[in-house]
Order: C-alpha cells, then sequence, then structure tokens
C-alpha cells in the first residue's frame, strides 16, 4: 500500500526504505548474498539476542561460534551501528515469577536439562528459576550465578565485553536499548515492550545477530517476518552450539524467504561507503 511498500530496480536491487521517488531520506546501500538493499537508518535497529553469560561465558559452557559472534559484532557491527545512527536494541531472557507461573510446560522441559553443569561445579541445576550456586572465574573471583535466567541475576547478564559496550552506550545521545524476553522468539506476543517501542518509533528493518541461531535468534526473526518487519541476518554475527546443518538450514530459508544475509563486514562496508 501507499506507505509500506518495497521498490525494485535491476540494477540496485531492493529498496526498503518506503520513499517515493520524489521523497528524499538518508539511505544505505549493502550488498547481500542475493540482491542489494537499501535502508533507512532511522527506521532501522540492530536487534542482538541472547548474548548473555549463561549462553556465552566458558565457565558456563563453551560456545566457541557465539564467542566468535560478540567479537565480529564488537570490531564491525556495533561501531558501524552507531555511526550510522542505527538504534541497537539488546534482547534477552529476563524472567520473573510470573513469567515461570505463566511458561507453558513444553517451553519449561527446553530447559529442564541435567547435564547443563557448570564446568567449574559439580552442583547440576535445571529449569528456569533454580539457582545455579556460585561460579569460580577464570581469574579466581567468585560470584553467585543466581536464579536460572532470572532477570537481575549473573547469568542472565550481558557477557561482559558486550555489557561493557551497552554501558558505554548510555551516556551517548543515542543510547543502546535493552528488552525482556520470556520466549524462545522475542517478538511472540501480539503486545510486548519490544514491539510497542519498535512501532512507536517507526522502525521496519531489523538487522538480526546473537545465539542460538537455530533458535532464539531465528524463532524472533520469523515472527519479525510474520508481523511484517523486513529482516537481513548478520550471518557471522550469530553462532549456535547445534551442529553446523542447523545454521545453515536458517540461512538458507532467511535468504530465500524471510529476508536477506550479509556478513558483518560487508554491514561495515555499506556504511562507510554511504554519506554521512
Amino acid at each position: 500500500n501507499m506507505s509500506n511498500f518495497w521498490q525494485y530496480s535491476s540494477e540496485i536491487g531492493f529498496d526498503l526504505t518506503r520513499q517515493n521517488n520524489h521523497q528524499t531520506c538518508s539511505s544505505i546501500y549493502f550488498e547481500t548474498t542475493t540482491t542489494p538493499i537499501t535502508i533507512d537508518p532511522t527506521r532501522s535497529a540492530l536487534v542482538i539476542i541472547d548474548m548473555q553469560n549463561f549462553f556465552l561465558h566458558p565457565t558456563v559452557r563453551s560456545h566457541e561460534t557465539g564467542l566468535a559472534a560478540s567479537h565480529q559484532l564488537l570490531k564491525y557491527a556495533i561501531p558501524a551501528a552507531r555511526k550510522a545512527d542505527i538504534q541497537i536494541i539488546w534482547l534477552n531472557w529476563g524472567l520473573t515469577e510470573e513469567d515461570i507461573d505463566q511458561a507453558p510446560p513444553a517451553l519449561k522441559r527446553a530447559f529442564d536439562d541435567p547435564k547443563h553443569v557448570p564446568t567449574t561445579s559439580n552442583k547440576i541445576y535445571k529449569g528456569f528459576g533454580t539457582p545455579m550456586g556460585e561460579i569460580t572465574l577464570p581469574n579466581g573471583d567468585h560470584v553467585d550465578g543466581g536464579r536460572l535466567l532470572m532477570r537481575d541475576t549473573w547469568n542472565a547478564k550481558l557477557y561482559d565485553p558486550l555489557f561493557q559496550s551497552y554501558e558505554s552506550s548510555q551516556n551517548t545521545s543515542k543510547p543502546d536499548k535493552l528488552f525482556h524476553k520470556n520466549r524462545l522468539s522475542g517478538l511472540w506476543a501480539h503486545e510486548s515492550p519490544l514491539l510497542s517501542y519498535l512501532h512507536d518509533n517507526k522502525l521496519i528493518t531489523l538487522f538480526f545477530a546473537g545465539v542460538n541461531t537455530d533458535q532464539c535468534v531465528s524463532g524472533t526473526l520469523q515472527d519479525a517476518f510474520s508481523k511484517g518487519f523486513d529482516c537481513i541476518l548478520l550471518r557471522d554475527g550469530c553462532g549456535t552450539t547445534s551442529p553446523p546443518f542447523a545454521q545453515q538450514c536458517i540461512e538458507y530459508n532467511c535468504e530465500r524467504v524471510d529476508g536477506f544475509i550479509m556478513t558483518t563486514e560487508a554491514f561495515v562496508k555499506g556504511i562507510e561507503a554511504s554519506p554521512h
């Protein structure tokens, strides 16, 4: 319709800015794995999912691709997004008692795994809200891991290098935003603080990164697609502990159905080539 449309050209690919030819806006041109796209940075956001201690901290688990993704985000995507005035959104598990009470059994089963054992402890924990006990950090410090994926706990906190990046943004003109979720998808509900924020700020083009690619990242991306958002997956800004074919499946569907795929370096290249 007149307010929600893409334009296509064989020369420049898809224009996602939703501007008529006589209108002007700031725009950034990106190469993707399939077709080039042009976006409006003022209507775009970088959504980084579940980069929390529970999923990334080496004391809790080994997540090589997740740590590699965090490096790519810190080196490339996050600085570039801030340079282009693209809003950064951190979307994390952060449960309340009400969330646990209302969680369906299928969801509770997904996190009820006695094999999740911290590498420095023989304490077995399982299920939402279960105390993780004391965690010994690589420097020898001890922290209370807190209850599993509950808000304001160490295990649900952003992994420290990323937390520092988030904190550094809070005194800038466009601070990062942080939202909690209570399902694998952060956009499953008909109404949520995140969805309201996106609509209120007219953000329509979403770049996705985080862990795990084939679980919370893909779940949120597919719900965003169903709700009418433009979806771009930053391939190397994502990681998963699943076998390689799991990420390959998500990427296959994303670039053919749900949206587009690019690397964090392509993200930087497009932003650096655009006028500011």
